[in-house]
């Protein structure tokens, strides 16, 4: 479609079509131990285009690898104000967001809450986008889950790790 021929309207209502457009996320995460060698994957869906993640650690847990697919996706978003959707099988991750437990370990200094550096890395993201997260089942009939899931598990596998340097140091 050539922009260049429509008409201001046609314009207007194809820009409101693009911004009002969901970008949907499904993320995963995977540690073959706990702690353990680790990975994610990132699963992202913006109409019709579609773009995978995955990377894997060589020291880390499973949680770490849940937290960070979601930081990872959120940081490579190259605009703000989009509208996100995050689906994650992380109860720890979907959790801390809609319950408002993040809130609550800021108050006290986030004493005693592991991943701080995640989730301070989550927190500079987190007012970019309208961002809604959902809770799906883990190993269960989702296509995209599941697909977040072999990536995740493939990273952990690889043996082409990076250094979990928030784990390692102890952060």
């Amino acid at each position: 479609m050539a922009l260049n021929r429509l008409n201001l309207g046609a314009k207007i209502a194809l820009a409101t079509q693009l911004m009002s457009q969901q970008l949907i996320i499904y993320t995963d995460g995977s540690s073959r131990g706990n702690p353990g060698p680790g990975g994610y994957g990132i699963v992202m869906q913006w109409g019709q285009t579609r773009k995978e993640f995955s990377q894997g650690f060589r020291k880390t847990t499973n949680n770490r690898m849940e937290l960070m697919a979601v930081v990872v996706a959120l940081k490579s978003l190259t605009r703000d104000g989009l509208d996100v959707v995050i689906y994650s099988d992380s109860s720890y991750v979907v959790n801390a967001i809609d319950k408002g437990w993040i809130w609550g370990w800021i108050k006290k200094g986030w004493k005693d809450v592991k991943n701080v550096d995640l989730w301070q890395e989550y927190l500079k993201y987190h007012n970019k986008h309208r961002v809604k997260f959902v809770w799906v089942k883990g190993h269960a009939n989702n296509p995209m889950n599941n697909r977040c899931d072999e990536l995740a598990t493939a990273a952990a596998d690889s043996g082409n790790w990076l250094v979990d340097t928030g784990y390692e140091s102890g952060s």
